[in-house]
């Protein structure tokens, strides 16, 4: 049976940074999961969710709100476990917790080689839009 909860660093930490290294193949020092995982924890916005299936992490999803627009990201689930609804229902928890704070817009970002992803997240209400996405690094 899944259980969608709050992150907990003490027992949920291993097997994230597996689950990210192995599904999102995270190849940058900015997006290192020890990274990730721990500013996200700094900013405790209680916006990092695992999914767990008979005490098995399924999977994940990090959301960020600014105030105006909401963000989805690390949405992963173990390959084993994919096509159960997981990843939909770690979606919406994620949209939910973004309406409640008064968010009006979520974005997402989808990297280049996982466009597979991308009819999941049109089945969800989610379009591709018309942007440019830039970016800059701030790690030294």
């Amino acid at each position: 049976m899944p259980h969608i909860r709050s992150f907990c660093l003490e027992t949920d930490h291993a097997a994230v940074v597996a689950l990210w290294t192995s599904v999102l193949g995270y190849g940058t020092a900015h997006n290192a999961p020890e990274l990730s995982i721990r500013k996200k924890l700094e900013v405790a916005d209680g916006l990092f969710f695992v999914d767990e299936i008979s005490g098995r992490l399924a999977g994940t999803v990090m959301a960020g709100y600014d105030g105006h627009r909401g963000w989805i990201y690390s949405l992963a689930v173990d390959p084993g476990l994919r096509r159960q609804g997981i990843g939909r229902a770690l979606l919406s928890c994620a949209e939910a917790a973004l309406d409640e704070r008064g968010c009006v817009k979520i974005n997402l970002q989808i990297a280049d080689g996982n466009e597979g992803v991308i009819g999941f997240y049109e089945k969800t209400g989610y379009r591709v839009e018309p942007r440019t996405c830039m970016g800059k690094l701030l790690l030294k």
